[in-house]
């Protein structure tokens, strides 16, 4: 008797349980909570090559600028060494492009300061750069950073298709975090364009907010390419293309405000802001459009900020006052350019000087002989 009671109780609590049919919450659900571990840390060693290969193709691209600078008078983009980092580096973006439908977003974009660890290594191995205490102490933040916050992340991985981003995309929480961003995007738009305030903080902003468009559109297409690999064909949603087109967009518009920061302000102030801003608006649209932060314990969750907070210091400890490459000035003059002169030294005032610059000091002379003349 027993043993048939428990199989009418085993039947019941099946029959209680809510179908799971292609277009409830609860088939959606179940697709987040699967936790396959090998695809997780696959796409951890994708992100961290791909970052590696990043940070070699800087440093190519870098031993090139310095060695067209020093013995030759062709472009830089006509050397095949220039090139090769070109390269480089985008297998290593196609690298991470990849890993993020693997992994959770929220992991793959703190992984970024694996890159500026390993240049700060390649630069002293090949460059020849000084090693400084702040390298080696950044260093080691940033990597007790990464083990801390791959150790306490969330370690789901999500079957991302068109129907799940569908799912997404319609949430209110989704909706009012769009919201928020674009209203904030204009403020700081205006700002910039129409008040002229050109704040590092303004212009990083503009990159992060859009950046959080592209960490979602990219993990989405991804994903989505990810699945049809694997033989569910994702190509005939319109979503696709959907998230295909704003991550083409936010990408593009996102070099385009980084360009001008590089202009404006030093790589010292750009590169260690921008990584803290794209790594916070990368966990938080994790957070608001996949969820990725949904059933992680609370000491999980502050370790995983802390992680963050260690690799943070770490990166601005390594890129801070980071040796410059010291390129001709093009307001000084070459004598030995001019056709006829035999001279080879510049000429050109000092900058703290009264005379700087070859205008003002020929108004400088025509002004004291006037004054000569006149006594």
């Amino acid at each position: 008797m027993s043993v048939l009671n428990d199989t009418e109780n085993m039947a019941n609590a099946t029959a209680s349980q809510p179908t799971l049919n292609a277009s409830s919450p609860w088939a959606h659900r179940a697709e987040i909570l699967e936790n396959p571990l090998r695809t997780y840390l696959l796409g951890i060693i994708i992100s961290i090559c791909g970052n590696i290969l990043i940070s070699i193709s800087l440093n190519i691209q870098k031993y090139a600028h310095v060695r067209h600078s020093q013995r030759d008078s062709k472009p830089y983009y006509t050397s095949p060494v220039w090139w090769c980092g070109v390269a480089l580096m985008g297998v290593g973006e196609l690298g991470n492009f990849a890993a993020y439908g693997f992994a959770p977003a929220s992991l793959i974009a703190p992984l970024g300061c694996v890159s500026v660890i390993a240049s700060a290594v390649i630069s002293v191995i090949f460059l020849k750069e000084t090693v400084r205490v702040s390298d080696v102490l950044g260093g080691t933040l940033a990597i007790t950073g990464t083990y801390v916050l791959v150790t306490f992340a969330p370690h789901t991985t999500t079957h991302i298709t068109a129907h799940l981003i569908q799912y997404y995309i319609v949430s209110w929480f989704f909706v009012l975090y769009l919201s928020l961003e674009v209203l904030l995007f204009c403020i700081l738009l205006y700002v910039y364009k129409k008040r002229n305030v050109k704040h590092i903080v303004v212009v990083m902003l503009l990159v992060a907010l859009l950046a959080s468009l592209t960490v979602i559109s990219v993990k989405a297409v991804s994903g989505m390419i990810t699945e049809s690999i694997k033989g569910q064909l994702q190509f005939i949603y319109p979503i696709f293309y959907v998230m295909l087109v704003i991550m083409i967009a936010s990408c593009a518009f996102q070099i385009k405000f980084l360009n001008q920061a590089m202009k404006m302000f030093d790589a010292t102030e750009v590169v260690p802001i921008n990584f803290v801003f794209f790594t916070a608006s990368a966990i938080v649209a994790g957070i608001v459009f996949y969820q990725e932060f949904e059933g992680l314990a609370l000491l999980n969750i502050f370790m995983f900020l802390l992680g963050c907070l260690l690799s943070f210091l770490g990166v601005f400890l390594i890129a801070r006052n980071r040796p410059k490459i010291k390129q001709q000035d093009p307001d000084f003059i070459a004598l030995d350019k001019i056709p006829s002169r035999s001279h080879t030294d510049k000429v050109q005032p000092e900058a703290n000087t009264q005379t700087y610059g070859s205008l003002a000091a020929k108004l400088m002379c025509n002004s004291a002989s006037r004054t000569h003349h006149d006594s």
